[in-house]
């Protein structure tokens, strides 16, 4: 097995604990997808933090295209390995 990761970035939290709880039905995760905050660099302020969605792909059975648009839905993107 080996250990990857895809990362999708969302522009706020409302839309990150939302697509974490998506992405898990629409593509059939086992696992609860971790959610993290990322603060822009010099940015204290948490309006000004992109929070991520991170999932673990061991069998690497999500599709790389489909996660993309999957993110787009929420005005974010899957940030590339």
């Amino acid at each position: 097995m080996s250990d990857v990761r895809h990362v999708l970035v969302l522009p706020d939290r409302d839309a990150a604990e939302e697509a974490a709880e998506a992405v898990r039905e629409r593509f059939g995760l086992a696992e609860e997808p971790r959610l993290l905050r990322d603060a822009l660099a010099g940015e204290d302020d948490a309006e000004d933090a992109q929070w991520l969605v991170v999932l673990r792909d061991e069998d690497e059975r999500l599709d790389p295209a489909a996660l993309d648009e999957f993110a787009g839905e929420w005005d974010g993107w899957r940030e590339e390995p």
